[in-house]
């Protein structure tokens, strides 16, 4: 029953593909993987061909006396030549039992469409321009213009969806894909061979984003909108920070972000600092397995006081950067 109903579920999302690809073009497909896999992002890195030669990797060893978890901090988004992989990432998979993501975003096929459907756009006659300001609609309609979207798209996207619209938007022009993504190598790789664990699932990750307010949807969307001009500057610092593995440069550049626009820090506590606090938890019950497993997390989810790397340290785990 399950793999039937995976299935049909694979077939609805298909059939809404078909649909908007032919209502709006053809780059909605593309653009519906993209945004669920945004959904999960602890940060939007791109990375350079040097990644292969980095002295350290954003990759941390956990050991408790019964079990191995090694960390990987995620690149959700890349271009095919930058495989293969540091040698020591792909050693630490290889030696792994399990592996774990934030939510298996290989599986979409098992995505309730209906229920995207609902937190997603509006119905009923709705549209966006009724829950955010002018001044928020017209940068919103400008936005759509620049990327080349439709407006009738635009209008009927709630505005926590419209931002992550106009994020993969933007990663797809700079000629970043979700199919060469850390996760989808990984999750590509283990089908079949090891065991697949979700840290979180993409329903509860599309109910917290979807479960903002009206006015915190609209701080989110303007946020993107404000940082969608400086993404591909940001992008490089945060590429020279992880390929360097250097977890120091990369909490001060997350942080110098979210100090831009003080009203989004509440969301960021949302985004990072509760969902730190409940992956550790989980990661905390594989330590307290048996096995060895590894754990790939959005970059940003690991670093800081807030972190999971930290977080686990205060726990008395043995924590070592690979």
């Amino acid at each position: 029953m399950k793999r039937m109903r995976g299935k049909r579920c694979y077939s609805k999302l298909g059939n809404l593909g078909q649909w908007m690809a032919r209502r709006f073009g053809t780059l909605i497909v593309p653009l519906i993987l993209a945004i669920m896999i945004l959904a999960l992002s602890g940060s939007l890195v791109s990375i350079e061909s040097a990644f292969p030669y980095a002295q350290k990797n954003f990759l941390w060893k956990v050991q408790s006396s019964r079990s191995t978890v090694c960390l990987l901090g995620s690149i959700h988004f890349l271009k095919e030549d930058v495989y293969p992989l540091n040698q020591t990432i792909e050693s630490a998979y290889e030696s792994s039992d399990k592996l774990v993501v934030e939510a298996n975003i290989s599986d979409l096929g098992n995505l309730d469409i209906t229920m995207l459907a609902d937190m997603a756009f509006y119905q009923n006659g709705d549209h966006i321009e009724k829950h955010v300001s002018p001044e928020s609609y017209r940068l919103v309609k400008k936005e759509s213009n620049a990327l080349g979207m439709p407006i009738e798209l635009i209008r009927m996207q709630k505005p926590w969806f419209l931002a992550l619209s106009f994020q993969a938007m933007q990663i797809l022009r700079l000629g970043y894909q979700p199919q060469h993504g850390v996760d989808y190598h990984f999750l590509t790789r283990a089908q079949g061979k090891k065991r697949i664990l979700e840290l979180e699932s993409l329903h509860e990750q599309l109910s917290l984003l979807s479960a903002f307010s009206d006015r915190e949807q609209e701080q989110f969307l303007l946020y993107t909108l404000k940082t969608l001009s400086s993404m591909e500057s940001q992008l490089e610092s945060l590429v020279r920070a992880w390929t360097s593995g250097d977890a120091q440069a990369m909490e001060s550049i997350l942080s110098a972000a979210a100090l831009q626009d003080a009203s989004i820090t509440p969301l960021f506590r949302k985004l990072f600092d509760e969902r730190n606090a409940k992956m550790t938890s989980r990661i905390e019950g594989y330590l307290n397995s048996n096995g060895s497993y590894f754990v790939i997390v959005g970059a940003g989810h690991l670093v800081g006081k807030s972190g999971i790397v930290e977080l686990l340290k205060r726990k008395g785990y043995l924590v070592e950067q690979l």
